[in-house]
């Protein structure tokens, strides 16, 4: 049965500000479905948001959507810091957990188009709607470069 991206959509939006933007890694799950990796979730009557990654400074994971049990949206994605950043990467991922939570409820993928803080600029281009995207976001600080993040996804049939 189709899913209805109506429905969808808003709890994409509240789990994404629920879990890594609003906790980071706190909310994880222990001990973790698969070993070495990180699991994000939350939960809200038949629907259930995991999201399972690997890494941290270079990191990869996918984002499952679950309706009554059954898979129905996907994303994966990829990045981290760019090899010349500074470390530690803490203020880097700070800020960018502070965009993530301005993710928009009509493209629910990452965080908004543009979000500026300081020294500190977020991009975020996507093309296509919650049915089947790609984009990319990136993160410079003082005009540099820092880091970039790559993703896909959508309805799972």
């Amino acid at each position: 049965m189709p899913v209805n991206t109506a429905q969808l959509t808003p709890f994409l939006v509240e789990a994404k500000r629920r879990t890594y933007a609003a906790q980071g890694d706190e909310a994880g799950v222990n001990p973790p479905l698969v070993p070495g990796s990180r699991q994000l979730e939350y939960r809200d009557l038949e629907w259930l948001y995991r999201d399972v990654y690997f890494g941290l400074a270079a990191f990869s994971g996918q984002e499952t959507v679950f309706h009554e049990e059954v898979p129905v949206w996907a994303m994966v994605y990829a990045g981290g810091l760019l090899p010349d950043a500074a470390r530690p990467p803490g203020e880097v991922y700070a800020f960018l957990r502070r965009a993530l939570l301005l993710v928009p409820a009509g493209h629910p993928y990452r965080g908004p188009a543009a979000y500026e803080e300081g020294d500190f600029i977020y991009g975020n281009q996507w093309e296509g709607g919650p049915e089947r995207f790609r984009g990319v976001e990136r993160i410079a600080r003082a005009g540099r470069p820092v880091y970039e993040l790559v993703y896909a996804g959508g309805l799972l049939r």
